[in-house]
């Protein structure tokens, strides 16, 4: 029995460890059709999506995204050096195994079946410029992500695991140059998508009674 849309969101984790298996081509373009269902402003569907198989393009791409990743968790590692008051030791081990599971998939990237590069092409938003002529982040890309949870939801529905990843940003240019993105095309997101090693879910967040303002900001109310 395939689970429920409510029982897909509560468990999608972040899965960081994956088989090397092959993932059926099939089973590929129903999670990237997945995608081209999501809503996008105007149905302007900015998405496009560049599937990464070839061993040596995916060794190039790890290689981008261990470098960031290292300089990312170094900074991580200093910041809760400072912290005060210190955190518990629950949180500190929590804290220790994601940080093991970022570094596991940082050197085992380009073991992942497919990587997936979710790129969004230029779209005409000048009516939402403010007077200064900038844009803000919400209107550049909240036709983007949709697509992105899309395809997360879509794999964990299969049986895939996925995870949410941007550190290969940090070197966007050469991966860029590497597969012939136009410059004017951003690589918004990338996913490494295969079989997980581990179980799904149960996800850990905060409490919604805690993150949620009734008629005005810091306005709480208990579930009722």
């Amino acid at each position: 029995m395939e689970p429920g849309l409510f029982e897909i969101m509560y468990s999608l984790r972040a899965m960081r460890r994956l088989k090397p298996d092959r993932v059926p081509e099939d089973v590929v373009w129903k999670v990237l059709e997945a995608g081209t269902m999501a809503p996008s402003g105007g149905n302007s569907q900015p998405w496009r999506f560049v599937v990464l198989q070839d061993p040596e393009v995916k060794r190039f791409v790890q290689e981008c995204y261990l470098r960031a990743l290292r300089v990312y968790l170094q900074a991580g590692a200093e910041a809760a050096a400072r912290r005060q008051p210190p955190p518990s030791p629950d949180e500190t081990a929590r804290q220790m195994r994601t940080r093991d599971a970022a570094l596991h998939l940082g050197e085992h990237l380009h073991e992942a079946p497919l990587l997936l590069l979710v790129c969004m092409v230029q779209r005409d938003l000048s009516l939402l410029r403010d007077a200064q002529g900038n844009l803000r982040g919400p209107a550049v890309y909240s036709s983007i992500f949709p697509a992105v949870q899309n395809i997360l939801l879509a794999c964990r529905a299969l049986g895939l695991g996925a995870t949410l990843t941007t550190l290969h940003l940090a070197f966007e240019g050469q991966i860029k140059e590497r597969l012939g993105i136009p410059a004017d095309v951003e690589t918004v997101a990338m996913l490494p998508i295969g079989y997980p090693l581990g179980r799904f879910g149960p996800t850990r967040r905060a409490r919604v009674e805690d993150v949620t303002y009734w008629d005005g900001w810091n306005q709480l109310r208990a579930r009722r």
